[in-house]
């Protein structure tokens, strides 16, 4: 089976347009990832948020092969994580975990979610610590603001649960009482990496950055 290198231009929703290059660069992160193996199936979802008060942001739809993600497979949704339109495709399950992390004080541009093997087994080999901390990496300084392999960055574990609005409020928690704790992502047990940046290449970063520092601490656990 070929991939397409380009998005396939249909007509898009209205709610979409206007922001073309925006939705292609969540295409391209889709097909990237699921080169990788860090988005198999119809798993992971992708934002890019258009404005953070109120919250308006393009999300993944529901279901959709991130390797093959068309333009019009995108859902524009409100800050109750509601399509601004009826008929818009369903967005992703996890819409409300979008809606949350665009709502930080910082900027934030896009945020990216990955379902990777080093992912899924460090978020339960360090569940009941809660999270674990990555330290003395030079790969560290991939990610924004950090200028020294020495800085240490902690991971927070949250517990996978269908009840994403319960989930999406325990997040929103930390990042408002302990926002140290919670700067450039976290993971879910047996689940996944969510993480953000100012756009989506930062965020894309991001989750390149932290695929790699995850497979070189699982392997060094001897996964």
């Amino acid at each position: 089976m070929s991939f397409s290198s380009k998005p396939i231009r249909k007509e898009l929703h209205h709610e979409l347009k206007g922001h073309e290059a925006l939705i292609d660069s969540l295409c391209e992160c889709g097909r990237l990832f699921h080169t990788r193996g860090w988005s198999v199936g119809t798993s992971s979802n992708y934002s890019v948020v258009l404005g953070q008060h109120p919250v308006d942001l393009i999300v993944t739809g529901s279901g959709f092969d991130k390797g093959q993600l068309q333009p019009n497979q995108f859902v524009r949704v409100n800050e109750f994580g509601k399509p601004t339109t009826p008929e818009q495709p369903k967005s992703s399950a996890e819409t409300m975990l979008h809606v949350v992390l665009a709502q930080r004080s910082e900027p934030v541009g896009s945020i990216l979610h990955t379902h990777s093997v080093w992912g899924t087994l460090l978020s339960q080999h360090f569940y009941e610590q809660r999270g674990f901390s990555i330290t003395d990496f030079e790969m560290l300084k991939g990610l924004e603001g950090i200028k020294t392999h020495e800085s240490e960055v902690w991971i927070p574990i949250f517990d996978n649960t269908q009840d994403i609005p319960v989930l999406a409020e325990q997040v929103k928690a930390i990042y408002q009482t302990s926002p140290e704790k919670i700067r450039y992502g976290f993971l879910i047990r047996q689940h996944g990496l969510y993480t953000w940046g100012h756009d989506v290449f930062a965020a894309r970063r991001h989750i390149e950055i932290f695929e790699f520092l995850f497979e070189c601490l699982g392997r060094k656990l001897g996964y």
